[in-house]
């Protein structure tokens, strides 16, 4: 029940929910690495978290495999890939839905297969899938969040008894992912949102990150999707 000394790796780890896990694991004294498409965020996790990082496009096979070749085993791996859209299936164009499922699903079926071989014993994975919005308004990313579930279930049967899988499932939260969004946009949005959470709010970004740390840290829970959303979807 203790990260001391673990190695722990977040993909998508230079900002929001990705950048605040990797902030809390190294506060646990793991030995923190972030993958981040952005340079300048990455070398700011380096001076001020003291965090090792690299930047690269997590969705390229060669260059994730490489990672693992020069930095080797890992006890943690934490995913946050994957993004959001908005639609439904008449609506959106086959391309953007299946945009959606690929950077959803498929870029974290390819970590899963890739990263399952470069972990330590009794290591874990954690992705991250997604609660709230609606098939007709979200087409494409309700779709990714399903199969990624079901992958879930499926891998942690194959990866036992040596490790683990699991993944969080938030629901709409002000991070980085909405940067395009101006203070007015940004402040409707959190008001729309929070009419529809029966806990009346949206979440701060640490109560989504502590989630993967509790998954880190049990031994005992594979196969799950641990829900950080409100209620959301009651």
């Amino acid at each position: 029940m203790s990260l001391e000394n673990d190695k722990v790796l977040v993909i998508g780890g230079t900002s929001g929910f990705g950048k605040e896990v990797a902030i809390m694991a190294k506060h646990k004294k793991a030995d923190v690495y972030v993958i981040g498409r952005d340079q300048e965020r990455v070398n700011e996790l380096r001076y001020d978290e003291n965090v090792q990082g690299s930047s690269l496009d997590a969705q390229d096979e060669k260059q994730l495999e490489h990672f693992f070749e020069k930095y080797g085993s890992f006890d943690h791996i934490v995913s946050m890939l994957g993004g959001a859209m908005g639609g439904g299936f008449l609506n959106s164009s086959v391309a953007e839905i299946r945009t959606a499922v690929e950077d959803k699903f498929f870029a974290n079926l390819q970590l899963v297969q890739i990263a399952s071989k470069h972990l330590r014993n009794n290591g874990s994975i954690i992705l991250t899938s997604g609660s709230g919005g609606h098939p007709y308004d979200a087409s494409g990313a309700i779709i990714g969040n399903q199969a990624i579930n079901t992958m879930v279930q499926g891998v942690a049967v194959e990866l036992a008894p040596d490790h683990r899988i699991n993944a969080v499932s938030p629901t709409w939260t002000p991070t980085g992912l909405w940067r395009d969004m101006n203070s007015k946009q940004l402040a409707k949005q959190k008001t729309n949102v929070s009419e529809n959470v029966p806990l009346g709010r949206v979440a701060e970004i640490g109560e989504v990150a502590s989630a993967y740390i509790y998954l880190m840290e049990n031994d005992y829970i594979t196969g799950q999707v641990l829900k950080v959303d409100g209620g959301v979807d009651l």
